[in-house]
């Protein structure tokens, strides 16, 4: 077992980078889906020098086995939304303390106290079903706002306006987060002129409107709320971590993660910063499950270790938080 402590306290990338390698290790000898996977590969941890030599796990298998590098009990299993009859992925999680604390850390690293805010949530097709892990940690940050104005709304979108109106003019900070659908139906009935308020995407037009790259939504989001910038939120079922952009979909990771890109003809061959490909994610969070995933998304690294999200592989679902298609 890996205590997972110093994991929330990297600060430079030689911390990162030795703490990714005894994770690895840990997962090789734990993880025995992520084990099989190694060894079709032939891959060993004597192999594995620095942080590109080690294999990610390509996403669709948190839609099979039960993915897990724990003995302890499973407390609670996410899962990601999908169209009717379609196999949804499972993120079997054993330490709910583990998710508090990196979506706790990570909105502190790129927000401050979350006390100071007033945070709504438009999230309708994430509270119609059970099991989303962006209503569990947005149901933690309401709670954690110092604020009795903070909460969901689901269809009640005049209810919404009058609050956003409110808060705004009373100079409250405020966080709306919402799903692009969400957001968009809201700025197609009311139009707003917003000075405090930060509007959060996470992503998803949920198969209710057609999907929009993203300065075409960001652009009608920015117009509707009558704001400078909109911010988004990168994190998905198989992730514990999140990344978030304060706006352009220019996306920064907590000191836990990173991301990486993969050559889009030769997936074990990570590119060098600044050339599109599959996007590969290291979640240090994911102790107990798989760290080092290959996701479905294509996108671009850039030098500062910033990214961005420019589409998907034509033949993935669209799901979860992931944003937008080409």
């Amino acid at each position: 077992m890996i205590d997972s402590n110093p994991i929330f306290n990297i600060k430079t990338e030689q911390e990162f980078s030795a703490m990714a390698l005894s994770v690895f290790k840990f997962q090789f000898e734990n993880n025995k889906v992520y084990r099989s996977f190694c060894d079709l590969l032939y891959v060993h941890p004597s192999d594995v020098k620095t942080i590109q030599d080690i294999p990610f796990l390509p996403i669709q298998f948190f839609k099979t086995p039960e993915v897990i590098s724990s003995n302890g009990p499973v407390q609670t299993t996410f899962t990601s939304s999908g169209t009717t009859g379609s196999i949804t992925s499972k993120h079997m999680v054993t330490d709910l303390n583990i998710y508090k604390q990196s979506f706790n850390k990570g909105f502190q690293q790129f927000y401050g106290n979350i006390q100071d805010y007033v945070v709504l949530a438009l999230l309708p097709s994430y509270l119609e079903r059970e099991g989303s892990s962006l209503i569990y940690m947005v149901n933690a940050l309401i709670k954690q706002s110092n604020y009795p104005e903070s909460g969901f709304y689901l269809n009640n979108l005049s209810e919404l306006k009058e609050a956003l109106i409110k808060l705004d003019s009373e100079g409250k900070k405020t966080l709306l987060i919402g799903v692009s659908f969400a957001l968009l139906d809201l700025v197609e009935t009311y139009q707003f002129n917003l000075k405090n308020t930060i509007i959060m995407e996470t992503g998803g037009m949920k198969g209710r409107r057609k999907e929009l790259i993203r300065d075409e939504l960001h652009t009608q989001l920015k117009q509707g709320f009558g704001v400078e910038t909109i911010h988004s939120e990168y994190g998905m079922t198989e992730l514990l971590s999140q990344a978030y952009s304060k706006g352009n979909g220019i996306f920064n990771c907590p000191n836990w993660m990173r991301v990486l890109t993969r050559d889009t003809e030769d997936a074990l061959t990570i590119q060098p910063r600044g050339k599109t490909g599959g996007i590969n994610v290291i979640d240090l969070a994911n102790i107990n499950s798989c760290s080092f995933i290959a996701t479905q998304d294509l996108g671009r690294v850039h030098n500062n270790g910033s990214f961005e999200v420019i589409g998907r592989f034509d033949n993935s679902d669209i799901r979860g938080c992931n944003l937008m298609v080409l």
